[in-house]
């Protein structure tokens, strides 16, 4: 009977999280043009940050990983000042996270990429 009555109390407590997350995606917010704006400055801030710090030569001569992870590193405040735009704008901490997290890993990859062809190239070029 206990176990009967754990198991009904489970789904339902389960029935209950699923409804309430599903309404916090149906919720919609609205970005003012000036958030926008302002988002779109601090991405090419952002990507600026990582193109520059990817030209400086002290990367050049670490493993790729350790050059990207130092890159990014260096950029993260840019990330920081975007996520206190949105939550200024009552944008759902969940939503704005997600956001810098998809920009974080496709800079990331770029970056990584970038770097391994550098690396690559310049093995390339001390072999012959």
């Amino acid at each position: 009977m206990k176990q009967l009555f754990f198991i009904t109390v489970l789904l339902f407590t389960a029935n209950t999280f699923a409804a309430e997350t599903k309404n916090d995606w149906e919720q919609g917010t609205s970005l003012s043009e000036d958030l926008i704006k302002k988002i779109q400055e601090a991405q090419y801030q952002y990507k600026k940050c990582v193109s520059d710090e990817m030209q400086k030569p002290e990367y050049q001569s670490l493993e790729s990983k350790q050059s990207t992870s130092k890159i990014i590193k260096q950029c993260e405040p840019s990330l920081a000042k975007m996520r206190t735009m949105y939550l200024a704008e009552k944008v759902p901490g969940e939503v704005a996270d997600r956001h810098l997290k998809k920009m974080r890993i496709q800079t990331i990859r770029n970056v990584l990429q970038n770097m391994m062809y550098g690396e690559a190239a310049r093995k390339a070029g001390q072999q012959k």
